[in-house]
C-alpha cells in the first residue's frame, strides 16, 4: 500500500506544471472606446480590453452620465498584455497610431471632454514611459499634443453593452462608417 502512494506522489509531482504568463495593465483613452478598444484588440501579445471610465470625480459613473460631461470622466480602455511578448513601450507608440492626440477634447465627430485624449498611469515607471513615448511621438506630429498624462485613480468598467461593441455590432452605422475603416488600415499596417 505504501508503495502505491509513493508512486502516485511521484508521478503527481512529475506532471507539466503550468506557468501563467505575467502581465502588465494600462489604462489609456483616445477617444471614443468603441474603437480604441477593436484597435487595441489587434495587437499580437494584447490578451484583453475592457472598455470603461477613469479621470473623473463620480464613483460607478454609467454612459449617460459620463456623456453628459459632468462626471470629469473619459472613455477609456484597460488593456492587460503580456510584456514577453509586446512591450509598454509598443503599447504606448500604437496609441499615437490610433488616434490624433493634437485635438483637445475630440475624435472626429465626436467632442467632448470624455473623449479626450489621456493616459492614467498606475506607477511611476508608466509614468516615465508615457512621458517619453509623447516626447517621441510629438516629433511625428505638426501640432502640439495635448494628451493628459495623469495618475490613475479607479477604472471603472463600462456597461456589458459596451464590451466588445465592434465585434457583437459590425453592421451597427457608427461600426461601419467610423470603426471598420480604421480597423482595415491598422490590419493593413499590422500585416494581417
Amino acid at each position: 500500500m505504501k508503495l502505491i502512494g509513493v508512486i502516485a506522489l511521484l508521478g503527481a509531482l512529475a506532471l507539466p506544471m503550468t506557468i501563467e504568463a505575467k502581465t502588465e495593465t494600462l489604462v489609456l483613452g483616445g477617444g471614443c472606446f468603441w474603437c480604441t478598444e477593436a484597435s487595441y484588440q489587434l495587437l499580437p501579445g494584447v490578451k484583453s480590453v475592457v472598455s470603461g471610465y477613469a479621470g473623473g470625480t463620480t464613483s460607478n459613473p454609467t454612459y449617460e452620465e459620463v456623456c453628459s460631461e459632468t462626471t470629469g470622466h473619459a472613455e477609456v480602455i484597460r488593456i492587460k498584455f503580456d510584456p514577453e511578448v509586446i512591450s509598454l513601450e509598443k503599447v504606448l507608440a500604437y496609441f499615437w497610431d490610433i488616434h490624433n492626440p493634437t485635438t483637445l477634447n475630440r475624435q472626429g465627430a465626436d467632442h467632448g471632454t470624455s473623449y479626450r485624449s489621456i493616459i492614467l498611469y498606475a506607477d511611476e515607471a508608466q509614468k516615465v514611459a508615457a512621458e517619453k513615448s509623447l516626447a517621441e511621438a510629438q516629433k511625428t506630429f505638426r501640432d502640439p499634443i495635448v494628451t493628459q498624462i495623469v495618475p490613475l485613480t479607479k477604472f471603472w468598467p463600462a456597461e456589458d453593452y459596451h464590451q466588445d461593441y465592434f465585434k457583437k455590432n459590425p453592421n451597427a452605422g457608427y461600426c461601419q462608417f467610423v470603426i471598420a475603416p480604421k480597423i482595415k488600415k491598422l490590419e493593413q499596417k499590422l500585416g494581417k
